[in-house]
């Protein structure tokens, strides 16, 4: 996939080009961090002497750290800068890991849980505040799709990258690595970077003029918060449990089911690609949304009612994939909009709350289907909360048209 990335930075300046290398390293080590606990559990199970249900406190430690600093790190990047808080965050989520391999204890772990969530919630609003200043208008929208796929990408290496070296080396070598991949990435993003304008001479994002009637908690805020709930829970349903949920319900194999949502993440990844370039071409970024996620949502509802046989699965969840990957620059520039000038870091920490939220919600909802013997039930729902984000994004289209 990296052929298609190479090629989607054609057209940027010299300084874009570096700028996005610099929020793409970033971003690749942020989620790499987010998996690393997570692919790590049997060993830490055995090395802490815990057990699961401990192991899954820290995770929602961490979504709770980050549900709540999200918003308030926002309006810190702001004020702080978003270059200079960004290398802050890849250093400390760093630190999170680079102390339980120190200290390889059940408290160590929570409170590592504590600083990689606070870390994870700068992220955010730090890239999209420095792409909204750097990136010229007209290529802003494949900017974002590109920050979106080094993300993916970052979650595609981290089994190999962490648990990989872990079964190799040892526990404590996957957590050294996963600790020095963020000073590395601050490194890169420093080098690579322009440096910030001085304070009080930094300009609006190009393509938005001022507007100081536009409130940070306006209604089209609070709205994209709720539209990122949403998309967070449907999206939780089929990346978390599609794959239980075929094998308990349709009596799939365990290789079969992971074909089909390795379709799903895959093209995903590769939607988000052309869906950058789709969002430099229209003002539509609405009606994409509605038409990306309506369309993915009537895919998976007809995986439910119709059972295709395992080939057709695997194509439906891959054309389902690239069209829920392809809203995500859309979805982004959505933001960007509503955003008062200036205040975009701010604006995109409180709609990425909704993250936090559908990662704290969506997993026992799920889970309690599949227990109470209705796997059926993991698509349906999640086939709604398409439906549901589907039609907020027409809303949205309907009220920036107004």
């Amino acid at each position: 996939m990296a052929a298609p990335a190479v090629a989607a930075t054609r057209g940027f300046t010299g300084n874009e080009r570096r700028t996005l290398t610099g929020i793409a390293a970033a971003h690749f080590v942020s989620h790499v961090h987010i998996l690393v606990v997570p692919l790590l559990f049997p060993l830490l199970r055995d090395r802490l002497g815990v057990g699961f249900i401990e192991l899954g406190l820290a995770l929602t430690v961490f979504n709770i750290v980050s549900a709540l600093t999200q918003a308030p790190m926002g309006l810190v990047v702001d004020r702080a800068g978003p270059r200079r808080m960004l290398g802050a965050a890849l250093c400390l989520g760093s630190l999170s890991f680079l102390l339980l391999a120190a200290l390889p204890t059940y408290p160590v772990l929570l409170a590592g849980a504590v600083l990689a969530g606070l870390a994870n919630s700068v992220y955010h609003p730090a890239d999209y505040a420095i792409l909204g200043h750097a990136i010229r208008e007209q290529r802003v929208g494949r900017a974002f799709s590109l920050h979106t796929f080094a993300g993916f990408l970052g979650g595609a290496v981290a089994p190999a990258m962490i648990l990989g070296t872990a079964s190799v080396a040892g526990l404590n070598a996957g957590l050294l690595v996963a600790g020095a991949i963020g000073p590395l990435a601050a490194i890169v993003l420093f080098v690579m970077t322009p440096a910030p304008a001085p304070r009080g001479t930094q300009a609006a994002p190009r393509g938005q003029a001022a507007s100081g009637g536009k409130r940070l908690l306006s209604p089209a805020i609070l709205a994209l918060a709720v539209f990122f709930v949403l998309l967070a829970l449907a999206n939780a349903g089929i990346q978390n449990f599609a794959v239980v949920a075929w094998v308990s319900g349709r009596g799939l194999s365990l290789t079969d089911a992971n074909i089909a949502l390795t379709a799903w993440l895959l093209f995903s990844a590769l939607g988000v690609l052309a869906g950058g370039i789709i969002a430099d071409r229209t003002r539509r970024h609405g009606l994409v949304a509605c038409g990306g996620f309506g369309g993915a949502g009537l895919i998976v509802a007809a995986v439910l009612v119709l059972a295709p046989p395992v080939a057709v699965l695997v194509v439906a969840m891959g054309v389902a994939g690239f069209l829920s990957g392809m809203i995500m620059p859309s979805r982004d520039m959505m933001v960007r909009a509503a955003a008062p000038p200036g205040q975009a870091g701010a604006a995109f920490g409180i709609v990425s709350t909704g993250f936090n939220i559908g990662g704290m919600v969506g997993p026992p909802a799920y889970g309690w289907l599949v227990d109470s013997g209705r796997p059926g039930g993991v698509f349906a729902v999640a086939a709604a909360l398409m439906a549901a984000t589907a039609i907020m994004g027409l809303f949205q289209d309907g009220r920036r048209r107004r």
